[in-house]
């Protein structure tokens, strides 16, 4: 069963979590601490008693947004220890999702939290936990979370055909459908380019194995992905060319 501490500096808030953590099976105890020095002198203890030591913390469920360290600050600490507890995210704000998951949180859930959000959320810890012969978290397929109407979905990097500029927002395609995640294309482009996304065009990022087609007409260059034409840019498309006949070995 799993050792766990909630931070909030919301008392509420925070009772509230508590006890719907404390209401699952699967929960040992669940502790709070009302800020994140207090919730990191716990974290301390647990540390230093072992990961199967009594005062062990399994899993931290943070808010986002505290006085002093946030919970994002939290979360970047306890990444340098060797074996810090698993980290879950609890906030009514959803435009820190992909900063969380880059800080390899669990998961990450909107307030107002409902107690089928949260037992899901429960249940991805236990799994990780308790699944020894399961792989790491790291070694995982990278995900993006995306929110929609309170519910986190998780869409694999390898699903997205390519990405759409939409100002600071981004549309992610897929052959299922389409995302918007609040994040610049030119961060994604940076992020993902050893996964083979290359900008095509100042409005377009695409996956390079799901290029279909490359189209030279009167001039214009453009690509086939699926169903889609795409423009590429004069800047881009010498580049783009020759990563496609690399590829292909010619």
């Amino acid at each position: 069963m799993l050792r766990v501490l909630a931070v909030d500096d919301e008392e509420p808030a925070l009772g509230e979590l508590l006890y719907l953590l404390r209401a699952d099976p699967r929960v040992r105890t669940a502790e709070g601490a009302g800020d994140a020095t207090a919730a990191l002198r716990r974290i301390g203890r647990a540390l230093e008693s072992g990961p199967d030591g009594e005062e062990r913390v399994d899993v931290v469920f943070l808010d986002i947004h505290m006085p002093g360290l946030t919970g994002l600050d939290v979360a970047r600490l306890l990444a340098g220890f060797a074996r810090p507890p698993l980290v879950v995210f609890v906030t009514a704000h959803e435009g820190f999702a992909l900063t969380a998951f880059d800080l390899k949180a669990v998961d990450y859930v909107l307030k107002p939290v409902r107690r089928e959000r949260l037992a899901e959320a429960v249940r991805r810890v236990h799994e990780l936990v308790h699944a020894a012969a399961a792989p790491p978290v790291a070694a995982a397929p990278e995900q993006v979370p995306v929110e929609l109407g309170g519910v986190t979905r998780f869409v694999p990097v390898d699903d997205i055909a390519y990405v759409e500029a939409h100002g600071d927002y981004a549309r992610l395609h897929t052959d299922h459908g389409s995302h918007l995640v609040r994040i610049p294309l030119s961060t994604l482009e940076e992020r993902w380019a050893d996964r083979g996304f290359v900008r095509i065009h100042r409005s377009h990022l695409v996956a390079l194995d799901r290029v279909e087609e490359l189209r030279l007409d009167g001039g214009t260059t453009s690509v086939r992905v699926g169903a889609t034409d795409l423009a590429v840019s004069r800047r881009h498309a010498r580049h783009l060319r020759d990563l496609l006949m690399r590829r292909a070995g010619g």
